[in-house]
């Protein structure tokens, strides 16, 4: 395939249906929560909010990880599709700092986290004492949970920023000082991002039910957080070439984040599966207690997470055909998208609001304020540069990739 038909200066110009559709979503998120608090509903309100804040941060936060795996194994096939991930990492600051506040406002007003933070849990002479609880505390108490979500996510977002500036002065200077850069960054990025995410998913999740644990649950959330994003943006490409940009992508592109999507919503399920299976088997109260609140109180969302998450992109995304079509690949990463919400769901929920939840206008406005909140920031970030990173080293084997 020749490449003198491209346009290495093409910009995304965000206006216009998107621009207007995603301030609606924010009005509509914002109108929610008020809704959500005036009713007096704040426990359900709080959780909806951590939900939707670490919903957005894992996406952003993963979009990152796609860029550092692709300098890492030196991919060539990603080189023209970079500015996409790279406007989500750009955007991970804006989610860490609604994360933090979140966290930290539900802290401050006991609605989220009280099965470990609430007065007298670890206090010998308190009537609501908890042995277990106290065992935690030199792990589990709020100035170190607090100190460590703004480091992780700190450190987080000064890689997005270092990454992204990297690829910016790759554009104005080419040669390969930016790139070799990138890559080094890139190792170091993925060392630290490996052992920080399992506890950065223990403090934020996890520790809403603070009497039970699993060493595997971080790499749970690790596997719901990437698939959610591979399947971001395959969404955004797709959307991007049906509106006339990124004219260079092809269907084995798209064949490729159709085989990340389909391998890893696999990799999720067997992680899912694993934890379940052992906990399930070997029967001890205080493990299975988990799994027995989300029969009992949430069956619906614990079976429509398993049909969303695994037999949508398995059934959809075996063939290889399917892998390659536009409107398939466009469906089942929103499909994915959704199901992953409902994972959150089941996963915050049952810790948080525990048998009182509901499904209704605070859950809807809340999610679809904060699609609207990631598609502004994102897409505005988008348009900020080129789509393409002209001085990429892979860039013409980007632009000749062919499975």
């Amino acid at each position: 395939m020749g490449t003198h038909n491209y346009n290495f200066t093409e910009q995304f110009e965000f206006t216009g249906k998107a621009k207007t559709l995603s301030i609606i979503a924010i009005v509509i998120g914002i109108a929610a929560i008020a809704y959500g608090f005036s009713a007096g509903e704040h426990e359900r309100t709080f959780a909806n909010l951590l939900l939707m804040a670490y919903y957005f941060a894992c996406v952003c936060m993963s979009g990152l990880f796609f860029l550092a795996v692709q300098f890492v194994a030196q991919a060539g096939w990603s080189a023209s599709i970079l500015r996409v991930p790279q406007a989500m990492a750009k955007t991970l600051p804006i989610a860490a700092v609604i994360l933090v506040a979140v966290i930290g406002a539900g802290l401050a007003t006991h609605n989220l986290y009280h099965h470990w933070s609430a007065p007298g849990l670890t206090d010998v002479n308190s009537e609501n004492y908890d042995k277990l609880i106290d065992g935690k505390s030199a792990f589990l108490n709020v100035p170190f949970f607090m100190g460590r979500q703004v480091v992780f996510l700190s450190v987080y977002s000064f890689f997005a920023l270092l990454l992204t500036k990297l690829s910016n002065n790759e554009d104005l200077e080419g040669g390969l000082n930016s790139y070799r850069k990138s890559f080094k960054y890139s190792c170091i990025f993925l060392v630290i991002y490996g052992f920080t995410t399992p506890i950065f998913a223990f403090d934020t999740v996890m520790s809403l039910e603070a009497h039970w644990f699993s060493t595997m649950f971080g790499w749970y959330n690790f596997a719901a957080m990437w698939v959610s994003s591979l399947a971001t943006i395959a969404i955004i490409i797709i959307l991007l070439k049906k509106s006339g940009y990124m004219s260079w992508v092809n269907n084995s592109h798209l064949h490729n984040l159709g085989q990340f999507i389909f391998g890893f919503s696999i990799f999720w399920t067997y992680v899912w599966f694993a934890q379940f299976m052992l906990i399930y088997y070997a029967n001890i109260p205080e493990e299975t207690v988990y799994f027995y609140k989300r029969f009992d109180q949430y069956e619906f969302w614990f079976y429509l997470n398993l049909v969303l998450n695994f037999l949508s992109p398995v059934l959809l995304l075996m063939d290889r055909d399917n892998k390659r079509a536009e409107n398939i690949l466009l469906t089942v990463s929103i499909v994915v998208l959704c199901g992953h919400w409902v994972d959150y769901y089941q996963m915050i929920m049952p810790g948080t609001v525990e048998e009182h939840h509901k499904f209704g206008i605070v859950e809807i406005g809340t999610a679809a304020g904060f699609v609207g909140l990631f598609t502004f920031t994102v897409l505005t970030a988008l348009s900020k540069k080129p789509l393409i990173a002209k001085n990429h080293p892979f860039l013409q084997e980007s632009l000749n990739h062919h499975l």
